[in-house]
């Protein structure tokens, strides 16, 4: 939100600049100014001094408003359940975590923050975690997490956010979520800045392809190969 606050005032800064250059030297600086004339170039000289110790102002300010922009607002973190086979660093509630495959969806809370719990019951361990909103700028998102090797944040063409989990490692803690393993989603708030409440999220779990699927894909192609070289040959004769 500090982004809009520095784009005007970057605007302010200019347009007082500018009234500022405007002003060239006064009459009484070059010794022109006698009698009645005194009070009038008087005033202009207080303003001068005061538009330019406005610009000053707002100059400070800008500065201030430049490194609160750099200041992520709404923060979403990913991490490990205690029990579920990943670096684990809270419980589920007693109502248990919620099952879900490779392909979900959920809601932030209410208030805009606190945290969501869920078990990967997909029956594949998983080496990327794709989560798609549509209420929050990607560039006012932090991510952090402890399950994947990056969490990147784009826009996509659609103007929905992509947060992108990938990449692993093998053992814990960047290992993924493996099958059956627990994990949480944490809404957090930064200087007050939350998420949306009941803002709606979809989220695309990717799997490595299992060693046997991979051994047939090999064989077919092999067979399909095999194949072709022999209706090839049978051409030639």
């Amino acid at each position: 939100m500090y982004r809009y606050f520095f784009k005007l005032c970057i605007i302010m800064c200019l347009t007082c600049l500018g009234e500022a250059a405007n002003l060239g030297p006064t009459p009484l600086s070059s010794g022109r100014v006698s009698g009645d004339n005194f009070v009038v170039e008087n005033r202009k000289t207080q303003m001068k001094i005061s538009r330019l110790s406005l610009l000053v102002v707002l100059a400070l300010l800008c500065t201030g408003l430049a490194f609160a922009d750099g200041i992520k607002d709404p923060q979403i973190i990913i991490r490990g359940v205690q029990g579920g086979g990943a670096a684990g660093f809270a419980h589920c509630p007693p109502s248990g975590c919620t099952n879900v495959g490779m392909n979900f969806s959920f809601s932030t809370p209410e208030n805009g923050k606190g945290t969501l719990f869920f078990t990967n019951a997909s029956g594949k361990n998983w080496t990327s975690l794709k989560l798609i909103e549509k209420g929050v700028p990607a560039e006012a998102i932090s991510c952090a997490q402890s399950l994947f090797l990056s969490c990147t944040i784009r826009t996509l063409d659609n103007g929905a956010v992509e947060i992108l989990l990938s990449g692993v490692k093998g053992n814990n803690p960047r290992n993924g979520i493996p099958n059956g393993a627990n994990f949480s989603i944490k809404f957090g708030c930064v200087d007050g800045n939350c998420w949306p409440g009941g803002l709606s999220f979809t989220a695309h779990a990717g799997a490595a392809p299992e060693p046997g699927t991979i051994a047939l894909v090999v064989t077919g192609l092999g067979a399909i190969i095999s194949r072709r070289k022999r209706w090839k040959g049978d051409l030639k004769a």
